[in-house]
């Protein structure tokens, strides 16, 4: 399955740069009135040096909460799905360790990239991809985003990707990116329907009755074939039944994001919940979980254990051909013994 890693205000902006820009967007009425409509102009998200500060700000409160596991650390700089799996992955930690992290290795991001877009209105957006001391040679993918001027940045997904299966952006004269809009019709699945559509997928592995569910949209790998594979071996051990339901999050934090890539698709970073509910058979009982889902656990255990995960994915979506999930991070944020 996918790996289980959960992570966690910006100051000090150059205010007067992007409002320079935003002024650029005014009418002025008869009485000499000004109207700004910062809102509608088609801006840069943020300065490379800002999305620089961004990551580093990020970097150091998870490190401040991994290592008391604290989430209240490192709360202010995370939010959607990698907020969820964070702070799932802290309070279990604090539960079972209330001194704190005796294992704690600092994480340490370099060879910082950054794609930033030009886009109207909020939330904005941007991508870092770096290199980390952690998860082997792979590159670290954080999407950052806020909703307002006087926001924090804070991290809404995190993927692990290998560094070859990162495609290129095409930028404009100033070196700015393109976001691709949800309901964009130029590619396999519109990125606003792509959580659904994964979730159908995941389901019956078929196009499902809306034609978008499956085995037609979806390439073999890690984190289709292979784990509906996976939970088909799962769900047939004797004694033990489980089942899988798998929910589409789109809205607010969970909002899908996407870059354009050179080919003319796109790079899609979106959120699924999933449950899984272990039954077991008269007489027996499910076998017992480890400390760190006993500890987002409510409920006692008897026949039946439900969790619940929270998983960010990024998809390569080509507009012309399948689309390839290239990473997936998955935590479990609660769990209900029956």
């Amino acid at each position: 399955m996918s790996r289980d890693l959960g992570f966690r205000r910006l100051r000090g902006f150059d205010r007067g740069a992007l409002l320079a820009a935003s002024v650029t967007a005014l009418s002025l009425t008869a009485s000499g009135c000004v109207v700004v409509h910062g809102e509608r102009e088609v801006l840069p998200a943020t300065t490379r040096a800002e999305a620089a500060r961004a990551l580093q700000e990020f970097t150091a409160a998870y490190n401040k909460a991994d290592e008391a596991y604290d989430s209240s650390l490192d709360a202010e700089y995370t939010t959607g799905a990698l907020g969820d799996i964070d702070k799932a992955r802290l309070t279990a930690g604090k539960a079972n360790n209330p001194d704190g992290n005796s294992g704690h290795s600092p994480l340490k991001l370099t060879d910082a990239k950054f794609t930033i877009p030009k886009k109207a209105g909020w939330p904005r957006w941007f991508l870092a991809d770096a290199a980390g001391n952690k998860g082997g040679d792979v590159r670290w993918l954080l999407v950052f985003t806020r909703s307002g001027l006087e926001e924090t940045w804070e991290a809404a997904y995190l993927t692990l990707v290998a560094p070859d299966d990162i495609p290129g952006f095409p930028l404009d004269k100033d070196g700015w990116a393109e976001a691709v809009p949800a309901n964009a019709t130029d590619l396999t699945v519109p990125p606003g329907e792509l959580s659904a559509t994964y979730a159908t997928y995941l389901k019956d592995g078929g196009d499902g009755e809306d034609g978008k569910g499956g085995g037609a949209t979806f390439a073999e790998g890690p984190h289709t074939s292979a784990w509906r594979a996976l939970r088909t071996k799962q769900s047939a051990r004797p004694g033990l039944a489980t089942q899988y339901i798998d929910e589409p999050l789109t809205n607010g934090d969970y909002a899908p994001l996407a870059l354009r890539t050179e080919d003319g698709g796109a790079l899609v970073f979106f959120t699924t919940r999933h449950f899984e509910k272990q039954t077991a058979a008269d007489g027996a009982s499910v076998p017992a979980p480890n400390k760190d889902v006993l500890a987002l656990t409510t409920g006692e255990i008897r026949q039946t254990l439900t969790m619940e995960f929270v998983s960010n994915e990024v998809a390569l979506d080509p507009g012309d051909g399948q689309v390839e999930i290239l990473g997936r991070i998955q935590g479990l944020t609660s769990a209900k013994g029956e």
